[in-house]
């Protein structure tokens, strides 16, 4: 792996707790790498220490394979994108994006606006280069922060939960564009973020994090399948603990009579079922007092509660912590 940022068990250790506790991974160059966890786990301090807002207590942070944790933060070759952008309200969007570019030496008029010009395409921002912040959208205002980080061309970019300010269908979109930009670009993305659906969609690597502490990294699909502990299972989504077994929902199937090829099944009674549009969720009372959830695809759904369904899985689809 061409590693472009490496963590050294970090740590960062305030007077009332332990935000970053012997933090260690390796983000390769050009990958979309997601740290994510609940508040307060420490995923937002770690980005500071990268950056260098906060200065660690112990640890390295080697960008490029050099040590950089006594370094300045415009030493770096590290940009941020802030979750509320902190736009200049009175500076255009170009100037906004050109804004860093102007206090950096090598750099012409020229060179400036040929650059801007050439990541506001980028970002789908052309002929809006002239606007304030407050007369675009607030997706197109998350652009153009990304647009005046990327267009510094550093070797990873630093997003703090960029996100998260936006509407629902507009987070949808966004992690789609920005996943398209970050290939465009080739440059590794670290996005901080606690938001499951988005860390799952939009990362080739991810890493979970618990009170300051690594649980668990890999692919989105092995975390979720194959999660180290409990609390990775039940961070990144529902899971059902089945006869000593975790069944995400998805996996969990009904049936009016016991299927004869499956090993694993039991009895229980519909309480609840929901409409959610893409499925069906329903709850089920076990026989033993427990519940269970199943996702099930429209088609496949006509149980209504108080019935009684046998409730099988696949081994396959069950993981054991």
């Amino acid at each position: 792996m061409d590693t472009v940022l490496e963590l050294i068990a970090l740590a960062k250790h305030f007077p009332t707790h332990r935000a970053v506790d012997g933090l260690s991974i390796r983000i390769a160059r050009g990958e979309f790498f997601s740290l994510i966890g609940p508040s307060g786990c420490g995923k937002t301090t770690t980005l500071r220490l990268i950056a260098g807002f906060e200065n660690p207590t112990s640890g390295e942070i080697m960008l490029d394979g050099k040590p950089v944790a006594a370094l300045k933060p415009y030493q770096r070759d590290v940009t941020t994108v802030f979750q509320n952008y902190a736009l200049f309200p009175h500076l255009t969007v170009a100037q906004n994006i050109a804004f860093g570019l102007q206090r950096r030496a090598n750099q012409t008029r020229a060179s400036i606006a040929e650059k801007v010009t050439r990541i506001l395409d980028l970002v789908q921002l052309s002929g809006k280069e002239d606007r304030l912040p407050n007369q675009i959208s607030g997706g197109e205002r998350q652009r153009v922060a990304l647009a005046r980080s990327l267009v510094l061309e550093p070797k990873v970019l630093l997003l703090d939960e960029p996100l998260s300010a936006l509407d629902p269908k507009l987070r949808r979109q966004m992690r789609l564009e920005l996943k398209l930009i970050q290939r465009r670009v080739g440059i590794a993305f670290l996005f901080i973020t606690h938001d499951q659906e988005e860390a799952l969609s939009m990362s080739d690597q991810m890493a979970v994090m618990n009170q300051g502490r690594l649980e668990q990294t890999g692919t989105p699909e092995a975390v979720y399948r194959t999660p180290a502990t409990k609390f990775v299972a039940e961070f990144l989504g529902d899971v059902n603990w089945l006869r000593g077994a975790g069944v995400r929902p998805e996996a969990v199937r009904l049936s009016r009579q016991r299927p004869l090829d499956v090993a694993h099944s039991t009895v229980g009674t519909v309480e609840t079922r929901t409409f959610l549009g893409n499925c069906i969720h329903v709850v089920a009372k076990l026989e033993d007092g427990s519940h269970c959830i199943a996702e099930l695809p429209q088609q496949h759904c006509d149980f209504e509660p108080g019935e009684s369904v046998h409730v099988w899985w696949h081994s396959y689809d069950e993981f054991r912590l």
